[in-house]
């Protein structure tokens, strides 16, 4: 039996034929410039295996300060004034890890400056661009950094928690203030470790004149340094194909759903045609298995084009499948219109037999019988196309996402997997289906 390959090598081998197949027009490619070329950016750093640790947090928590501490030089800028970082900067570790050809850390600016908006969006791009993030405490959890922290969470983010400036606290109070920031946690980062560091330490003397002066001392970030080392050997492969798939995963859906709601105006004018050929030809047609079979043929034939306006294959299987729960459910809808049809219509051919006898009385009442069954016919089209398109969208929407499909096989499959994925949610952002049909 052949052995499966491990999850990175799936992620990667899935990714190598997803990406040609996405043929997008050039109206998507406008619409979807800047999520495109940020995937493309993704799946070339797995392709170069270099991955990306962010820092994130509110300002002046040291993050600019953790950073050099880790790369051993002063390479991010850091000042005393509060948001000295103003967009994301990176730069290479020096650090060696096996399976990866280089680690970037990133820097990012302070979330609490800015509007609760902003902060989604910062925190998207950041989620976006980075395989893992350092999430930076200096105390306690305050309201933006529970919403920020929330935000990267639900979107399935790595996180590795991170309180900075532990020197500021005696020691006394720092298990207090460890405990203090557990029991405010969301339960879905219960689970992850909180590092104590210090990446700029500082130590006050007491000079001979009676001032007191502040010396900096040497980063302790040991413990920190040891636990991202040993967590990038183990999975820092698997992180950065997770991490692309997802990104694979979110155009996927962004895609999908932009094409759906971009048809939305074709279904509708198109069923909009079908309703007004039925009506035409049952106002047009004397019999009633005239009537009956048109409707029948302009049915299967709205079906059809339905279809492949929402790019069915009509000689797939799932076609056929499609297919068969659209005539399964819409059996009772055209059982109906066919009995009110086809008493309608024998009624209204009666009314024509017996104008001799009435002297032309008897077509009278025959003109609101056409009028009703125009409006039957219109009515149960409409009704057609909409449980067509029910069917179309919602088989649509769960097969559309083949990156998704691998992310949730790989959670169930391997432990791993699903410890990183565990608040993955981003299958279910699908707008609702009722703001989509037709």
């Amino acid at each position: 039996m052949t052995a499966t390959p491990p999850s990175p090598e799936r992620c990667t081998a899935l990714l190598e034929r997803w990406r040609p197949e996405l043929r997008l027009s050039p109206r998507e490619r406008s619409v979807l410039g800047p999520e495109l070329a940020a995937l493309d950016a993704q799946l070339e750093r797995l392709r170069q295996r270099r991955l990306r640790v962010a820092v994130f947090g509110r300002v002046g928590v040291g993050k600019s300060s953790l950073l050099n501490a880790l790369l051993g030089e002063g390479r991010f800028a850091t000042d005393v004034a509060h948001g000295c970082t103003r967009r994301q900067e990176h730069a290479p570790w020096k650090q060696a890890i096996t399976g990866l050809e280089r680690v970037e850390l990133v820097d990012t600016p302070g979330i609490d400056e800015i509007a609760a908006s902003a902060r989604q969006r910062l925190a998207a791009r950041v989620a976006l661009g980075a395989d893992l993030v350092l999430f930076v405490l200096d105390g306690d959890l305050t309201a933006p950094e529970l919403e920020a922290l929330e935000a990267l969470l639900r979107g399935g983010t790595p996180l590795m928690l991170v309180l900075n400036r532990s020197d500021c606290w005696p020691s006394d109070e720092l298990g207090d203030l460890e405990a203090s920031i557990r029991r405010r946690l969301p339960a879905a980062a219960a689970a992850l470790e909180l590092v104590t560091v210090a990446a700029a330490p500082r130590r006050a003397t007491l000079l001979a004149d009676g001032r007191v002066r502040s010396e900096r001392e040497p980063a302790r970030i040991e413990p920190l340094q040891e636990q991202l080392t040993a967590l990038l050997r183990r999975s820092g492969l698997l992180l950065l194909a997770l991490n692309s798939l997802r990104a694979a995963d979110r155009f996927s859906q962004r895609l999908h759903h932009w094409r759906l709601g971009h048809g939305r105006e074709a279904a509708r004018g198109l069923i909009g045609r079908f309703a007004a050929l039925k009506a035409t030809s049952v106002a047009a047609n004397p019999l009633v298995l005239l009537d009956v079979a048109g409707a029948l043929a302009l049915d299967t034939t709205l079906v059809v084009q339905l279809c492949r306006l929402y790019g069915l294959q009509l000689d797939g299987p799932q076609a056929r499948l499609m297919l068969g729960r659209i005539s399964a459910q819409s059996a009772l809808l055209g059982g109906a219109q066919l009995g009110i049809q086809l008493l309608l219509g024998a009624l209204r051919q009666m009314l024509v037999l017996a104008a001799p006898l009435s002297g032309g009385l008897s077509l009278a009442p025959a003109a609101p019988v056409a009028l009703a069954q125009v409006a039957l016919a219109v009515v149960a089209t409409r009704r057609t196309g909409r449980l067509a398109a029910r069917e179309l969208l919602r088989g649509a929407q769960v097969g559309a996402a083949r990156p998704g499909a691998l992310l949730r096989r790989l959670a169930r499959q391997d432990p791993e997997v699903q410890r990183w994925l565990v608040q993955w949610q981003t299958l279910d952002t699908a707008p609702p289906l009722q703001a989509l049909l037709p």
